[in-house]
């Protein structure tokens, strides 16, 4: 399997699976799980960070200890659709750290967000400061997630790594 112009083996990719879910499992352990002595283990390790496959390590926060939290997901829409314009934004939501995550989509609207507030009375003022700060936002719609039912960063690197089959 070919990923950043790199040609990953099962032991790669079995190193891959282990770290996006044991972040902090010393060198030793690793090389352990994978079959390898820890000097082959470490250079594999950093051939994959050095071609960018692995991207960073970090750790994930309760969300229970700095409850109560709000997440949100908003959908945006700017009101000119000129490359400045979405420059301009993309930008803007660089600077508030309460927008975890904002994707550029198609289809109706131009950007989804993922936003955590305290409450929904944080939210509004958040929202009431992006529309001051006159970042191109038209129009938005507001989702509040009731309840986390799936959370991961862990990409499903099985399923990524399948060879394509010719159809018959």
């Amino acid at each position: 399997m070919f990923a950043a112009g790199l040609r990953l083996d099962d032991r790669d990719i079995a190193i891959l699976k282990i770290l996006q879910t044991e972040g902090r499992i010393t060198k030793a352990a690793l090389a352990e799980r994978v079959n390898l002595s820890p000097t082959p283990c470490w250079a594999r390790l950093q051939r994959l960070e050095k071609a960018g496959v692995i991207e960073a390590y970090e750790a994930r926060l309760s969300v229970k200890v700095f409850a109560p939290l709000s997440f949100v997901f908003m959908e945006a829409e700017l009101g000119s659709h000129q490359a400045e314009d979405f420059e301009q934004f993309e930008r803007a939501v660089q600077d508030y750290p309460e927008i975890q995550e904002c994707w550029a989509v198609g289809g109706g609207l131009d950007y989804i967000l993922k936003i955590v507030v305290r409450d929904v009375d944080g939210y509004q003022r958040f929202v009431d400061h992006l529309l001051a700060a006159k970042v191109g936002l038209k129009r938005y719609f507001t989702y509040v997630v009731t309840k986390p039912v799936k959370q991961t960063n862990a990409l499903p690197i099985d399923v990524l790594v399948q060879e394509e089959t010719p159809s018959v």
